[in-house]
């Protein structure tokens, strides 16, 4: 087979390194797209298992967007005095309620309610980890909370956040 002539391997060359390798190989898969936190339902009720500082609790949360409320029910692990009711409004004011020790006490936090889509503005993906059995998304926002999303079902399986101590 004789040798290809200098000029049409030249031109060959030439023309495979003014091709744009953009799209990769064409044999690798496509790259998926970075996902998007899912936001919330407008309204939801969650069954929560919470660890602050080692001590248990179980809680109930109602979030309600259109109504600009929601409600904690927290049960902490062994408290006599469960359970602390925590409502919080999107006006910025929270209720704190304890029945057995008939305290009530208000706070004015000065924010409201987590909006549906409050993760979406600033979060910055990690790309996926797995947490307490599911393959989740992970996100972080504003140096403060991690979030896990299921990558299927996209529901929410846990968040960590980061109080500096």
């Amino acid at each position: 087979m004789p040798p290809f002539p200098l000029p049409v391997l030249a031109a060959v060359l030439l023309l495979c390194l003014a091709t744009p390798h953009a799209a990769g190989n064409p044999l690798d898969p496509p790259a998926t797209p970075t996902p998007t936190p899912t936001p919330w339902p407008h309204q939801f009720h969650a069954k929560l298992l919470m660890d602050y500082k080692g001590n248990l609790s179980l809680a109930d949360l109602w979030y309600d967007w259109p109504g600009g409320r929601n409600l904690h029910v927290i049960r902490y692990q062994l408290a006599a005095d469960a359970p602390y009711y925590d409502a919080e409004w999107n006006n910025g004011t929270s209720f704190f309620y304890t029945p057995a020790r008939r305290a009530c006490r208000s706070a004015a936090v000065g924010v409201g309610i987590l909006r549906p889509d409050w993760l979406a503005p600033g979060a910055a993906y990690l790309g996926r980890a797995p947490a307490d059995g599911f393959d989740c998304h992970v996100w972080a926002k504003a140096d403060f909370i991690t979030y896990y999303e299921d990558a299927q079902t996209r529901r929410p399986v846990k968040w960590i956040f980061y109080t500096g101590k």
